[in-house]
């Protein structure tokens, strides 16, 4: 797989289960994902792939500023391992619904690496108006 591209809305079960997008499971049935909160909006699912180098850079990033061992653990105290079910579904704990406000429908967002879920109405919110400075970035990429 590329890379993870593309949104998709889909319902939120009583359970707090979701289904995890088909175009986002492909390639990845027997993978298991971890599943945390980085940004303040949004919970972020990483493929063990794509996880793998982010758990160095934190190891790196504490060996080289043990300050920051803090901040690290604060983020990984809340993180977990996920799988799909039988059905391509993920559980999402209540204490991570609520961190982002997910309710009945949840946002998944193709972050590239990594895929980002929202709660749809937060997602429009923090994206209708990009910030233009970095309009010439883009531009650049694209060119």
């Amino acid at each position: 797989m590329s890379g993870y591209l593309g949104s998709f809305v889909h319902q939120v079960d009583a359970k707090g289960r979701v289904a995890l997008p088909a175009s986002f499971r492909r390639g990845s049935e027997s993978e298991s994902f971890i599943l945390i909160q980085v940004h303040e909006d949004a919970l972020s699912l990483f493929p063990h792939s794509s996880w793998r180098p982010v758990e160095e850079e934190l190891r790196e990033l504490i060996r080289k500023q043990p300050e920051a061992r803090a901040s690290v653990l604060a983020l990984t105290a809340s993180a977990l391992e996920v799988s799909t079910d039988k059905q391509g579904r993920v559980l999402i704990p209540d204490r991570m619904r609520e961190l982002v406000g997910l309710r009945r429908e949840a946002l998944f967002v193709g972050a590239l690496n990594k895929i980002e879920i929202w709660d749809p109405k937060r997602f429009r919110d923090s994206t209708e108006a990009p910030d233009p400075k970095f309009d010439p970035f883009i531009e650049s990429i694209f060119a």
